[in-house]
């Protein structure tokens, strides 16, 4: 009697780009239609989720800061797991896979469980919010080079940024808004200069996405004003000063408090 194989399973670690399902890819959009499982962000948009057809199951493991509903071994766990029974599991991530979403990690455990995996790349939030501002992160006249970090990093003041942000450079920064006095301060001790514009894109790509601009030295002053609330992009540069933003210099009293501020420093 001839033995019957296992069904073959894959995993696919999908970027589903910064939240407008228009900026999804077309092989990103047929595999949510043909996965047996999807294992999602909570980065993920609403409009990208829709897409999802209400036969195919699907497992939220959302993170928040500090606060994991599950750990990221027990992801990579459950991928191996469920694709070794034979499902193709899609594995959906915020913006791109492997741009602060630990797609090499998931990965890396899919190599070592000798599991077959393919990564579709997604419009990273960096690209996809500053499109939507009219931001080029690169300028032939203010920035020839581009650099992405991580805000809400440990020991942030351990982090060498130096030459990250300045003169003819653009500096991109991930989950900051809860660090970000800290992340001024330490580029201003760098030697960036507190008058360097910055611009915030919050729910970038989406209906409700806004963007502000003010200088590197009111960056934590204004994320606490105007309440921005995650998820939000920083960017700090010459190009920021380019973007389709609400000046929040022009709120009351904010330029003289940075004058005053300057006097001091």
């Amino acid at each position: 009697m001839a033995k019957t194989l296992p069904p073959a399973g894959k995993l696919w670690l999908v970027g589903a780009g910064p939240g407008d399902p228009d900026l999804l890819s077309l092989r990103a959009a047929r595999l949510l239609e043909s996965a047996d499982l999807i294992v999602h962000d909570g980065l993920v948009g609403e409009g990208v989720l829709a897409l999802i057809p209400a036969h195919i199951e699907r497992i939220s493991v959302a993170k928040q800061r500090s606060r994991h509903t599950m750990k990221q071994e027990l992801i990579n766990e459950m991928l191996v797991r469920e694709t070794l029974a034979g499902k193709q599991v899609v594995r959906l991530k915020g913006g791109d896979p492997f741009i602060f979403g630990r797609g090499g990690e998931e990965l890396d455990a899919a190599r070592e469980a000798g599991v077959a995996c393919e990564v579709v790349p997604g419009i990273t939030a960096a690209a996809g919010c500053a499109a939507q501002a009219g931001l080029p992160l690169t300028h032939r006249e203010d920035a020839s080079a581009v650099s992405f970090v991580a805000g809400q990093c440990k020991d942030l003041t351990d982090q060498d940024w130096s030459g990250l942000a300045g003169h003819g450079r653009t500096l991109v920064i991930y989950m900051g808004l809860a660090t970000a006095h800290a992340i001024a301060d330490k580029l201003i001790a760098d030697g960036v200069s507190p008058d360097l514009p910055i611009a915030i894109v919050e729910r970038g790509t989406t209906d409700d996405a806004r963007v502000l601009r003010t200088l590197l030295t009111d960056l934590g002053d204004l994320v606490a004003r105007e309440k921005v609330a995650s998820p939000a992009l920083i960017i700090v540069g010459k190009v920021a000063a380019r973007a389709d933003a609400l000046d929040c210099l022009g709120a009351p009293g904010v330029a003289a408090k940075i004058e005053n501020t300057r006097d001091f420093t």
